[in-house]
């Protein structure tokens, strides 16, 4: 990745392996730092592959697969536990919250390759969306529900006002809320809107919201640990700050929240470090965006919104489930660094080539 990026991955990365120093089960602790090592090994790996607009959009159309084939996986299987489908996950998450928030970032994806596509992309785009969205239906995530509703909302404002218009575009954005509205009616039922409706009530444990009592716990947690906890650390002593009437008669306690797992695992320099990577990741991104719109190529400038939306996303859900480790994310920040490398970083590098080339036949001339 990017210089700067590879910075901030590799800290927080690094982080993992100061927290052996401090962590409260060291067994997980190993465990999942060596897979997050990989994970980590094989994003960078895979950033030097993707080095050309061909790739990254083959990479796009390879997740969108991947989410699609778990929406298959979920309608040929039904809810066979309670209301949702459960035992259809990755590697990484079998849950069905997991599972579900890992295709949240295709929604907006497909969005984008919708509306720009011919009308055999247009096909396979509704094809591929139907069999998301009924997945994410079956598995009933609360999380999920709200990264979709979140992400696409935002996508369709920028469709909508962007300056940056157009032929068709505001007719298109028309189009796919009227469709989208059309395809939840005739895909969700009566369990899934009761599920959704639990959001309304934030007194209830039920609803979720019990799970801001475990997120506040964290900063307790700190105060009696500010080095951090490691993996795992916050369910070791999370009966400690838990009361009983709110984590019932489970005695370790995850904290649901993929920012409070940070804050827990990393202590302060987690959510710092992060906070940097992100920042630079979007302003790598803005900067790309601010070159194609100067060159014409809207196209490519809605693409990686949608990239960004699309982790924006992932975040939303995330902000309910533990999930910072997980592979998607870190796939949304390679497919974000890749798109900068593409639409600007080589460009750039480029540019100051031929000026450092031009600079030097300058200096040769009037030394002649």
């Amino acid at each position: 990745m990017t210089t700067t990026v590879t910075k901030w991955v590799f800290l927080i990365l690094g982080m993992y392996y100061v927290m052996y120093l401090f962590a409260l089960n060291p067994a997980v602790h190993d465990r999942f730092t060596i897979d997050f090592t990989k994970t980590i090994i094989i994003i960078a790996l895979a950033y030097k592959l993707i080095h050309s607009e061909k790739a990254l959009h083959a990479v796009m159309w390879g997740y969108i697969a991947g989410a699609t084939y778990i929406g298959y996986l979920a309608t040929v299987t039904g809810r066979n536990m309670g209301d949702r489908v459960e035992g259809i996950g990755m590697a990484d998450g079998m849950d069905a919250n997991d599972t579900a928030i890992a295709i949240v970032p295709a929604a907006v994806m497909l969005m984008y390759f919708a509306w720009m596509g011919n009308k055999k992309i247009k096909t396979l785009c509704v094809v591929c969306g139907a069999l998301i969205a009924n997945g994410l239906v079956l598995m009933n995530s609360r999380g999920a529900f709200l990264g979709v509703a979140t992400g696409v909302g935002i996508y369709l404002l920028f469709m909508l006002f962007s300056r940056f218009q157009k032929k068709g575009q505001r007719a298109m954005a028309i189009f796919i809320v009227v469709g989208g509205l059309a395809g939840a009616l005739s895909l969700t039922d009566d369990l899934f809107w009761d599920r959704m409706n639990t959001l309304q009530d934030i007194e209830q444990k039920s609803s979720g919201a019990g799970r801001m009592t475990f997120w506040w716990a964290t900063f307790d947690m700190m105060k009696d640990h500010p080095a951090g906890l490691g993996i795992a650390g916050y369910q070791e002593i999370s009966a400690n700050y838990i009361p009983p009437e709110i984590r019932g008669k489970v005695v370790k306690r995850a904290v649901h929240s993929s920012w409070f797992q940070l804050l827990s695992e990393l202590g302060w320099p987690g959510p710092i470090l992060f906070g940097l990577l992100l920042i630079t990741l979007l302003k790598n991104t803005s900067l790309a965006k601010k070159r194609l719109i100067e060159e014409g190529r809207t196209d490519e400038y809605f693409k990686i919104l949608a990239l960004e939306v699309g982790l924006i996303s992932y975040m939303v859900s995330a902000t309910f489930i533990d999930r910072f480790r997980s592979e998607i994310l870190w796939w949304m920040i390679l497919f974000l660094a890749a798109a900068a490398n593409v639409y600007y970083l080589q460009f750039k590098e480029v540019r100051q080539k031929y000026r450092q080339h031009r600079n030097t036949r300058s200096a040769k001339e009037v030394s002649h």
